[in-house]
């Protein structure tokens, strides 16, 4: 069997971690499996390295950001591989542009585009164990790129789509996908299958144990993911295209304090007005989600969105330098919190957004936008009720344990 297997920051955060991580791998290894490890940067080396780079520039080049930001997971590989070595099985460290692992050039966000599989193929033959580097890539300009927060769960199953690997095994602090994050939700439950489909929006809406584009890629090649506990042996999650349990009416709830609300006042009310604000957007490569647009009135309407806290600002600049649109102000809103539902048992039963909507009543949480789709309903409420109000939503839906 050909089996990737990737492991988080804190998985390999220290010594002792890199040992019981290396130590898992040689037992599989050993069993006569070819393995590839796919790893992040240790512990929050990644955080350490953005606030050196703030303290020299506030304000730093992303291309720069990319090329510092690749030494974390360069010291990760080179060490687990010093660690098998010294357990006594042969292994070799690559980084992407060792592979290569060609990307598009979006610095801080880039796509894969193509893997070149011969060296590792050829390191596979020779019996050795490879560990790769996470979430970095190279461009066409021979540049380090990364492709964004979490991007090594997306490298795990690009390589185990181009490698056809037999498994693809994603390891990290807890021991699988539960139904709200269990810090938060006390009462949460850890399922033992979930479709692709609903990992992607639990994913895309905050449940930070996937990076949404690597189950968007799962999805696409068919790759089998579980996601386990790189800390014990239990059995994980198995995310797959259909899950043999019955229907649940609400699979799992997600939340996001990640997201700032911006609203474009005093718009003109005419066709093409919505296509040149988000087409701006759309040339800066920031992603949009919940949009709420007013009625007309006076001739003039109201847009309201949410972005990624870490694209508000840029997104507040190009707005104001497009020059394409005419409006009155910009107005942005940060303490706010996105909380979602996600099912595909929705799909055959109303009254799910109902239900959802007078959980948050019965807490006093006011609802400021909101935004659905067949598997999901998502609302926007203030930051400071955030944790209660998904409490509420996963007892009322009895999603506990």
């Amino acid at each position: 069997m050909l089996i990737v297997k990737k492991f988080g920051g804190t998985s390999v955060a220290d010594k002792e971690r890199i040992f019981h991580v290396a130590g898992r791998c040689a037992e599989e290894y050993k069993k006569g499996n070819d393995i590839v490890v796919v790893l992040s940067a240790m512990g929050k080396y990644t955080d350490e390295l953005i606030e050196k780079a703030r303290d020299i520039n506030p304000n730093p080049p992303k291309r720069e950001m990319d090329m510092l930001f690749t030494i974390g997971e360069q010291m990760s590989v080179s060490l687990m591989a010093m660690a098998m070595n010294q357990l006594g099985v042969p292994a070799v460290s690559l980084n992407a542009f060792q592979v290569p692992m060609y990307t598009t050039s979006n610095y801080g966000s880039a796509r894969l585009k193509r893997i070149d599989s011969d060296r590792i193929r050829n390191e596979l033959e020779n019996r050795r164990i490879v560990i790769v580097t996470g979430f970095q890539g190279v461009n066409k300009y021979n540049d380090y790129t990364t492709l964004g927060r979490g991007g090594s769960d997306t490298t795990a199953v690009a390589l185990a789509a181009v490698l056809h690997a037999d498994a693809c095994e994603i390891y990290t602090d807890v021991d699988g996908v539960y139904t709200a994050d269990p810090r938060i939700v006390r009462t949460a439950r850890k399922m033992a299958e979930i479709t692709y489909d609903e990992m992607l929006d639990l994913a895309t809406l905050g449940a930070g144990v996937l990076h949404n584009r690597s189950v968007e890629m799962a999805k696409k090649y068919g790759v089998p993911l579980v996601v386990r506990s790189s800390l014990n042996d239990a059995e994980g999650t198995v995310i797959k295209e259909e899950v043999k349990v019955e229907r649940m009416l609400i699979t799992g709830v997600a939340l996001d304090k990640n997201a700032d609300r911006i609203s474009v006042i005093g718009l003109k009310d005419e066709p093409g007005i919505a296509f040149k604000l988000f087409d701006t957007l759309a040339k800066k490569n920031i992603n949009v989600d919940v949009i709420l647009q007013s009625i007309g009135r006076n001739n003039t309407k109201d847009i309201s969105f949410t972005v990624a806290d870490t694209d508000l600002e840029e997104a507040v600049q190009a707005i104001r330098e497009s020059g394409r649109f005419a409006y009155d102000e910009v107005k942005y809103k940060t303490d706010i919190a996105k909380l979602s539902v996600v099912g595909a048992g929705m799909m055959s039963n109303p009254g799910v957004a109902a239900k959802m909507f007078e959980s948050l009543y019965n807490e006093g949480i006011n609802i400021n936008m909101i935004s659905t789709s067949e598997i999901r309903v998502t609302v926007l409420i203030e930051e400071k009720d955030a944790e209660k109000a998904m409490n509420a939503v996963h007892e009322a839906f009895g999603l506990a344990e």
